[in-house]
């Protein structure tokens, strides 16, 4: 299982992006050998306002459409808490959809990430990468 990050996400959407290629191979890479990807409902709403926001409606539709293909993990309160304390502690310098990331990755046993933001290396998770 693969974690799908923002960053990535992004990636995948804009033709422009410079990592867009990078993105397109490791995703296309993963799905060839049919991983899983997993993200959160937290994920799902940045990613949205990202892409509304930088490349209109109709990419921030594609994206909620194609969001229903990959295993989505719900925050609830608990969860939500706990990515706000530890927020709280690293006083910001990580963002609060990173802290929820990083603990469903740690809950689901996840290692693996794709995406293109360096606080998940910093984290000890690996990015996905074609081979």
């Amino acid at each position: 299982m693969i974690f799908l990050d923002t960053s990535a996400v992004y990636a995948l959407a804009d033709r422009d992006d410079r990592n867009h290629e990078t993105a397109v191979r490791a995703f296309t890479s993963a799905l060839q050998r049919q991983e899983e990807f997993l993200l959160h409902n937290y994920v799902i709403v940045e990613s949205t306002a990202l892409l509304h926001r930088r490349l209109g409606w109709g990419a921030a539709r594609q994206f909620v459409q194609d969001a229903a293909a990959f295993r989505v993990t719900w925050v609830d309160e608990t969860l939500h808490r706990e990515a706000v304390r530890r927020w709280q502690r690293r006083r910001g310098r990580v963002s609060l959809v990173d802290q929820v990331s990083f603990l469903i990755m740690g809950h689901h046993g996840i290692r693996t990430f794709l995406g293109f933001d360096d606080d998940f290396t910093r984290e000890g998770f690996k990015f996905w990468r074609a081979p």
